[in-house]
């Protein structure tokens, strides 16, 4: 996953990602960790392949990441991190 999101892409995402609710004692999953989301959207997005060719080593369900990256397009997430990154390369 670090060959995905290094410290150095995490530090950027982190503060932007919202809070999730907690859940409560029993039943459900577990939330995947944002971080791995982070990852399995990078690798789609730096390979340019299809959500359904993610490969099966990501610790994530193909309909996760992509859900995942919807709801954080959606909440403008995804906008803000490439304002960030303009703002961190010095061309915004």
């Amino acid at each position: 996953m670090e060959k995905y999101c290094p410290e150095s892409l995490w530090h950027l995402v982190q503060p932007l990602l919202p809070e999730h609710p907690q859940r409560h004692q029993g039943g459900g999953r577990r939330r995947i960790d944002d971080r791995v989301a982070v990852a399995a959207i990078a690798y789609v997005l730096q390979t340019g392949c299809a959500w359904d060719a993610l490969p099966e080593s990501f610790p994530i369900s193909r309909a996760t990441a992509h859900r995942r990256f919807t709801e954080w397009v959606e909440q403008g997430v995804m906008q803000a991190l490439h304002q960030a990154v303009l703002d961190v390369l010095g061309v915004a």
